[in-house]
């Protein structure tokens, strides 16, 4: 069943006779329709999809012609005046009655604009969450060929940076090289703002890249990941220069067997937070359990943060071809942090490792 078939059944279950998808990914995913939006009040298009009939594919003449190339199967129809007077006349063409809507993406001013028009034409709007993210959540055969695609290109990228660097390169000076190579290497663009930490800059786990330069037996945090046919990548990799200090080999060893311990519980049907608990228990039995704050891991495809989680919090069952990160670390103020992230597929018995690299994992 195609996606535009899986999701017409959707809006059939909730007796929805039409449905607007306005995020980025998920305009992506149902139609092929690859621009990107410059912020979320300037819309690159919206996806009009209705129970019976023909989707649509409604924006401005800036990506008319990129959208005719891409969304095959749809209709699309440029507007001038804004996206919502066509969309009224579109709506009464269909004659369609209840008009689900994305409610987590959608604007409150937009939303109040849209309520104003659907009062007028006589159309009931349904706000929705939820509908194309559990589409997205386990991964085809075809999208798990393209996230190995970026897996391998953002492995390839780091190892070949990683044999360039040296004490005295500044942390920013790094970051440009990945960022650099990934696009000559083929990448659309970073998934996400490289991280390059170095010693005490290592205990933020979200660190940007400064000035600071990095020093020979210190942790090194690299947090990095490409986009590639549209699929994200995510790694983190901490390097040492030289011999590590006793204490950070220590905790590198602490944070590999974290990993592991996560990586061995993941299998269908046990939820994102069993399998937290797996890894947390050993950085906890270590003595560091205050120091691991974050969640051990999230779900990648289109964007490089979606479902499902890896959390204490997150109570849903894995299920077979869902993409998540297992990303345990160790931050102390003051000294560094640790973490390493690898990206594995959910399976029927275990995970499937997406990462080859095994810089730093034998420490």
């Amino acid at each position: 069943m195609t996606r535009i078939a899986q999701l017409k059944a959707r809006l059939a279950r909730r007796d929805l006779d039409g449905f607007l998808i306005s995020q980025p990914d998920n305009r992506r995913f149902i139609s092929g329709f690859s621009a990107a939006d410059h912020s979320i009040q300037e819309s690159a298009g919206v996806l009009f999809i209705p129970r019976r009939g023909m989707p649509i594919l409604l924006t401005d003449s800036r990506f008319a012609l990129d959208a005719r190339q891409e969304a095959a199967g749809f209709s699309v129809r440029t507007y001038s005046k804004g996206m919502l007077p066509l969309l009224s006349s579109i709506l009464e063409e269909y004659r369609s009655k209840r008009l689900g809507f994305d409610s987590h993406y959608t604007l409150h001013s937009t939303s109040e604009e849209l309520l104003k028009i659907c009062h007028e034409i006589d159309v009931e709007p349904v706000a929705t969450t939820g509908i194309v993210e559990s589409m997205r959540l386990c991964k085809s055969a075809e999208e798990l060929q393209k996230l190995q695609g970026s897996v391998t290109m953002n492995e390839t990228v780091f190892q070949e940076v990683h044999r360039t660097m040296q004490p005295g390169m500044t942390e920013i000076e790094i970051a440009m090289h990945i960022e650099t190579l990934m696009r000559q290497r083929g990448a659309e663009k970073p998934s996400f703002d490289t991280i390059v930490a170095s010693g005490a800059n290592g205990a933020s786990p979200h660190a940007v890249p400064g000035q600071r330069q990095i020093k020979a037996g210190e942790p090194i945090v690299i947090d990095m990941g490409l986009v590639l046919d549209g699929y994200c990548s995510d790694m983190t990799r901490t390097v040492v220069l030289g011999k590590p200090a006793a204490k950070t080999a220590e905790i590198i060893r602490i944070v590999r067997k974290a990993q592991l311990a996560g990586m061995a519980a993941i299998r269908a049907g046990v939820t994102g937070r069993q399998v937290d608990q797996a890894a947390r228990k050993i950085i906890k039995d270590a003595g560091y359990g205050d120091c691991f704050g974050h969640g051990l891991g999230h779900g990648v495809g289109l964007a490089v943060h979606e479902g499902p989680n890896l959390s204490p919090r997150y109570t849903r069952k894995l299920q077979v071809g869902m993409v998540v990160t297992v990303e345990p670390g160790i931050y102390i103020e003051g000294w560094g942090g640790v973490r390493l992230e690898n990206m594995v597929v959910v399976t029927r018995e275990g995970c499937r490792n997406l990462n080859r690299d095994t810089t730093c994992l034998d420490i």
